[in-house]
């Protein structure tokens, strides 16, 4: 039955008057309405579908049907605004501006290019942890960052000045979802709409995976790739899958020694079991009424390693206490409760919503922790890290050890080489930042030291982490052991590790030796904290210090003895570490709402590298086709308004241009590390005439494609079947079996007219929302990727480039195909293509003979998204919509 505006009702906050749309108004229209019982997420989102409902029955039906906690299909959710990190919003605003571009050329107005909902850019992405372990590496390492990454910067200063909607961040503030939490988000946001004061829960997606980190704080937020994002800055919402909502129970208390960072690698490890993906996790119980809001932040940080869309957590009291301790206006936080309590979205002692399946993890059970040698998902007691890495090591019989040790060497296999209380919220978690002050403090009073071969670093995600460590005096104990503050940006946790001590690079070169690190991060998957680093831990900013002062992941933290103090006695982890009284004490003292709003207050100012850099003039960019930065973008070169017919597809005579195992990740296929000198990318540097010292990041270079074409699964750890033994961004080019790099291979094959696919296992895509992981498979020529399973923001990102994702049928496996690479491929949906729609991939041998079919699934989930295929990704879909708006 159709639903009037009859739902909408006023709120009187502090003299103001509100108008929102009355969930409860909702539940006594609706028979059989059971929004009370609903998890938190689904009242959200009805909201949200409440709020812009059209006048047809359809929508109304589907509001109702929400209301009635029924299964539902489709839905279009439209976020209140977009989040986004330098090292995806270059690339989105360098598509937006090349949208312009296009409008102009086809007649149209380029104003009609804008954001159409707030967004706002941080840069944090592109600092590198160069310099480490002295008092101005953090200086030393904005100034090279400005140096290496002056064209883009000014190419944001630019977007800044001529698109609207548009706040922009310069660097040195801190890591994006940090300052999301503890300044830019308010959970209940205000506006005038019209001349009417509208209050509105605040929803966004960020483009970044770890955007979830706001759900601490009640705010539904989610990671999207820049693709997806950009559509939803045009005016575009989001289309998806109605979501379950799995509960996840919490009980009993963290006990003492226990960290936030250990409880989420539990939950990380716990929620994997399960197949998360799409899915939306919802914290509750009485263990979970006990977490701080930063607790709460870290559960949420970590959703993308559990699988998961979101790990939300209710507003409650402690929501309040956080917005009060960051220094939020009390205008904000008495707007907030009482919105909440309004609307059924304030969580109350002791009552549970109803869950489509519910989860329990016992806090009281949870040990220290670390996880590794490659996923977070692999969580281990301390006790058995060192048992973890000779597993490690015994594994890896492909690589024969090098050169035997001699006494000028320093290093052996499990040494650690990097150790990095590294950005994310471990690093403004106050609890653990200060609990690895005090340990640290407590090691300096033993007379431990840090042997030099570690690199150590300190990146907050904060300045007022900084503010706060200084003030206690806990940052001179950190300094003492290397601990400087290296910068304020993603730094190590993103790949930024910068390089290691040239003598040790040529030792593990030399010997091949497995060394290690430790970040205080939440990904480690192999090749992406350093090139040379092949296993890597993650673990709380407090057991980074101590295994730094270790020297190697070979031990048992819990047991044995990290050092010996002055006089000669062993020092245990348990001598240094902290009473949480002493913990709590600290902390109530030095982390206070003046500090956030002082150091808030300066958010808006530059330093004077920024303020050197010079605005370009007019609305359309003016690019510089001989930068090696910043090119204008090839996505919409070829774009005529036509749209593919999807009521019949077939793919004939493909080539595989890889075959791939699991856990494939973004960062195989597109790495934002250093870009090697003998990499396809480096050569093609070096030939424009690039130093190798200046060659930057493969993150730094997102701007120009030419690069990142180059960079394509040219992740030195990927490994392809099709050349079994080797390691690297190599292929064979068939018939002529030829080895080569793999932006060639695909050359070759587009020359010659011949479709490509990509052939992979279960968990295609997981990591980073890396949005050149599908731009560069588009560009390759890559029409389909047929995987097991799919990560959820991968998935998307190659639908929104135009490219196919298909999966195999149950019970059908890459590795049961017996695939050489060999074989030519013919893919057959004689339906069409649509959600749900069922075809098939026919294999024939090199000799002709057709060998089996496998069943295949479509992976295009929504209507909207065969529509987004069809019209070649949404970059053309868009244009498409603002030229028909306009006419042109």
């Amino acid at each position: 039955m159709p639903l009037d505006r009859t739902t909408d009702a006023v709120l009187s906050v502090n003299g103001k008057s509100y108008r929102y749309t009355s969930l409860k108004h909702l539940q006594d229209s609706v028979p059989g309405a059971r929004i009370d019982r609903l998890p938190f997420v689904t009242r959200i989102l009805l909201e949200n579908l409440l709020r812009h409902m059209g006048e047809d029955t359809s929508s109304a039906e589907l509001v109702a049907a929400v209301a009635r906690g029924e299964n539902v299909g489709d839905i279009e959710f439209f976020p209140a605004r977009v989040l986004m990190p330098d090292s995806s919003g270059v690339p989105l605003l360098a598509d937006l501006t090349a949208m312009r571009a296009a409008v102009i050329e086809r007649g149209g107005d380029p104003k009609q290019v804008n954001p159409k909902i707030p967004a706002e850019l941080i840069i944090d992405h592109s600092v590198v942890t160069q310099y480490a372990g002295t008092a101005d590496a953090a200086r030393r390492n904005i100034e090279l960052e400005y140096e290496l990454n002056a064209e883009r910067y000014t190419f944001l200063k630019w977007a800044e000045a001529n698109f609207n909607n548009f706040r922009l961040f310069s660097p040195g503030k801190g890591i994006v979802h940090q300052i999301n939490l503890e300044y830019l988000a308010r959970p209940v946001r205000s506006d005038m709409i019209g001349d009417t004061l509208w209050a509105f829960p605040d929803t966004l997606v960020g483009m970044d995976s770890h955007t979830p980190t706001i759900n601490g704080l009640g705010v539904m937020g989610w990671g999207v790739g820049g693709i997806e994002a950009g559509g939803a800055l045009l005016g575009l919402p989001i289309s998806m899958a109605f979501p379950d909502v799995i509960g996840c129970r919490l009980t009993g208390r963290l006990q003492p020694g226990v960290t936030s960072t250990d409880l989420v690698l539990s939950a990380t490890e716990r929620l994997r079991e399960y197949d998360l993906v799409g899915k939306m996790v919802e914290f509750h119980g009485d263990g979970f009424e006990s977490l701080s809001v930063p607790d709460r932040a870290t559960l949420g940080n970590m959703a993308p390693e559990y699988g998961a869309n979101m790990g939300f957590s209710p507003l409650d009291s402690k929501a309040m206490d956080f917005l009060r301790q960051t220094g939020r206006s009390e205008v904000d936080v008495a707007l907030t409760e009482a919105y909440a309590r309004a609307q059924m979205m304030w969580a109350v002692s002791g009552v549970s919503p109803d869950y489509a399946k519910v989860i329990t993890i016992e806090l009281d059970k949870i040990r220290p922790s670390a996880a590794g040698p490659r996923r977070p998902q692999d969580r281990l007691d301390l006790p058995d890290v060192p048992g973890s890495f000779d597993d490690f090591l015994a594994s890896r019989t492909e690589d024969k050890p090098g050169a035997e040790a001699t006494d000028k060497d320093t290093l052996a296999d499990g040494d650690i080489v990097i150790a990095a209380i590294t950005s994310c919220t471990n690093t403004s978690n106050p609890s653990l930042m200060i609990a690895a002050g005090l340990v640290a403090r407590n090691a300096v009073a033993a007379g431990l030291r840090v042997d030099p071969k570690v690199k150590t670093s300190l990146s907050p995600g904060s300045r007022v982490v900084s503010a706060y460590l200084k003030k206690s005096g806990l940052q001179d104990a950190l300094d003492h052991l290397g601990f400087q503050v290296t910068g304020f940006g993603c730094m190590t946790c993103g790949g930024g590790s910068g390089p290691l001590a040239s003598e040790l690079e040529e030792e593990i070169r030399a010997r091949k030796l497995k060394v290690t690190a430790v970040l205080s991060g939440n990904r480690n998957f192999e090749g992406r904290t350093h090139p040379l680093v092949r296993a890597a831990y993650l673990a709380s900013p407090p057991l980074i210090v101590a295994y730094a002062l270790a020297g190697t992941v070979r031990i048992d933290l819990a047991n044995d003895p990290i050092g010996e103090a002055v006089d000669g006695t062993p020092v245990y982890l348990a001598d240094l570490w902290p009473d949480p009284a002493e913990i709590e004490r600290v902390t109530q003292e030095i982390v206070t709402a003046a500090e956030f709003r002082e150091q808030y207050s300066r958010m808006q100012e530059s330093d004077e590298f920024w303020d050197a850099l010079t605005v370009p003039e007019g609305e359309d960019f003016d690019w510089n086709p001989e930068s090696t930065y910043l090119l204008r973008p090839p996505f919409l070169d070829d774009a005529t308004g036509d749209v593919r017919d999807v009521s019949v597809f077939r793919l004939e005579q493909a080539r595989s241009l890889l075959i791939l195992g699991d856990d494939i990740t973004t960062d195989h296929i597109s790495p934002g590390s250093a870009i090697p000198a003998d990499s396809a990318a480096g050569q093609y540097l070096l030939s424009l005439g690039v130093p190798e010292n200046r060659f930057s990041s493969y993150i730094g270079r997102r701007g120009n494609h030419n690069v990142m074409m180059r960079g394509t699964f040219a992740n030195i750890r990927i490994r392809n079947r099709m050349l079994p033994g080797t390691e690297g961004g190599v292929t064979r080019h068939i018939p002529s079996g030829d080895t080569c790099k793999i932006h060639e291979a695909a050359a070759k094959y587009q020359a010659e007219g011949v479709p490509q696919i990509v052939i992979a296992g279960k968990n295609y895509g997981n990591g980073s929302s890396r949005d050149w992981a599908a731009k560069g498979t588009r560009i390759l020529g890559v029409q389909c990727v047929i995987a097991e399973s799919f990560e959820r923001i991968h998935r998307s990102n190659l639908v929104g480039m135009g490219v196919l994702p298909l999966q195999l049928a149950e019970g059908h496996h890459v590795e049961h195909l017996d695939l050489t690479g060999d074989e030519a491929f013919d893919i057959m949906f004689e339906d069409g293509l649509f959600p749900g729609a069922v075809g098939y991939l026919q294999i024939t041998s090199p000799d002709g003979e057709p060998v089996r079919q496998v069943p295949l699934l479509c992976r295009l989930e929504t209507a909207r998204e065969t529509q987004i295929y069809a019209a070649g990704g949404i970059l053309p879909y868009a244009l498409n919509g603002i030229l028909q708006a306009t006419g042109s």
